[in-house]
């Protein structure tokens, strides 16, 4: 498995606790709960994350 680093949550979060952390690796990105970080995570390739941020971006979250 990938060592992540820079574990980051949403800044719109603002304390509500209920969110997920991103981490980044050299060739995966990683998803995991904020509340629970040790309970696993999903990992994805750098090129899956960044088409699923555009799809948000664009509205388009219809499959």
């Amino acid at each position: 498995m990938s060592e992540f680093f820079s574990w980051r949550r949403s800044s719109r979060t603002q304390g509500q606790g209920q969110c997920v952390e991103v981490g980044f690796a050299e060739n995966a990105v990683g998803i995991r709960d904020s509340k629970n970080p040790l309970a696993g995570l999903l990992t994805v390739e750098r090129a899956q994350w960044w088409a699923f941020l555009e799809r948000i971006r664009k509205g388009n979250t219809q499959r």
